[in-house]
């Protein structure tokens, strides 16, 4: 993971530590072990090149996945919401890197194989070296 990257993934769980607070038994870094839902957890990432004529920036797709117990889909979609508006505060001046555009891509619910269900939310953050 480049600087970039890493200063992105911590700013989305500093935003939703914040933003989701007591809401939630945790917010990981990666997917916990025994973790008792609601819990939050920082997906799949992807990083790649994106820029113009002299601007070496990053594209970072980044999806945070909330798992829920059965039953309980109403307060996934709750937390789901919860989690979308943390994301839109979180700051735009990073260590190194500015955020140039902050952008929502989709949310998905589904029910996973423990038949726990399973919230998605996909974002698009393109972000600038400081220099």
């Amino acid at each position: 993971m480049n600087g970039a990257a890493a200063a992105v993934q911590a700013a989305v769980v500093a935003a939703l530590r914040t933003g989701l607070g007591a809401g939630v038994s945790g917010v990981f870094d990666g997917a916990p072990a025994d973790a008792v839902p609601p819990f939050v957890e920082i997906g799949e990432t992807v990083t790649m090149a994106w820029g113009a004529k002299g601007l070496d920036g990053r594209e970072h797709r980044i999806a945070v996945v909330i798992r829920e117990e059965a039953g309980q889909a109403a307060r996934l979609h709750m937390l789901m919401a919860a989690a979308e508006a943390a994301i839109a505060e979180m700051p735009r001046m990073l260590p190194g890197h500015a955020v140039a555009g902050l952008l929502f891509l989709r949310a998905r619910v589904v029910r996973d194989v423990g038949r726990r269900w399973a919230g998605m939310v996909e974002y698009r953050v393109r972000t600038v070296p400081l220099s």
